[in-house]
């Protein structure tokens, strides 16, 4: 496995729509790998979640972990997720390893159902509540091109539009 360069803000792979991976013959030794080295830069980061395009590879896969590889079981391997159920609405702080530093409230759903095929190809169905369904749902905007910022509104937008040209500003060479 290998640790993954993660893309930052304003690299334009972030804003891609990543399309869905075909797996009819199930998930090939390429993906595997993907998979396995998202899931060690996830925990390398260290971070709860990646999504593929963070590290600039253009396919619909996610991993999350809350437990930041403490605990295996609590690992999950979205290939193709789609939100199927949302419920209730949470606001609390989220930050991304594609902007680092930056945080501030997000509105999100308290309890999610998501779709998807795991690590081996197989279909599966979760429910997921409080962090992991904000987890879950932060990933898979990942994956449709839209970031935790663009859920701000008002005066917490036009503060994060200030940090992020100055974010943008720094890591130009002079």
């Amino acid at each position: 496995m290998a640790i993954l360069a993660i893309r930052l803000y304003p690299d334009p792979v972030l804003r891609v729509r990543c399309p869905e991976v075909a797996t009819g013959g199930g998930i090939d030794a390429g993906l595997d790998r993907l998979i396995g080295d998202m899931i060690e830069t996830m925990h390398a980061a260290p971070g709860v979640g990646l999504a593929a395009n963070q590290v600039g590879v253009e396919k619909r896969v996610a991993v999350v972990d809350l437990s930041g590889g403490k605990e295996p079981g609590e690992l999950h391997v979205l290939v193709n997720p789609r939100i199927v159920a949302r419920e209730g609405t949470e606001s609390e702080t989220e930050g991304c390893l594609s902007l680092p530093g930056l945080t501030d409230k997000v509105d999100r759903p308290a309890r999610i159902r998501v779709v998807a095929l795991d690590r081996r190809g197989q279909p599966y169905e979760l429910a997921a509540e409080a962090w992991l369904a904000r987890a879950i749902c932060h990933e898979v905007d990942h994956l449709d091109g839209v970031l935790f910022i663009d859920h701000l509104r008002g005066l917490r937008r036009e503060r994060m539009k200030r940090q992020l040209k100055r974010l943008t500003m720094e890591e130009v060479p002079a």
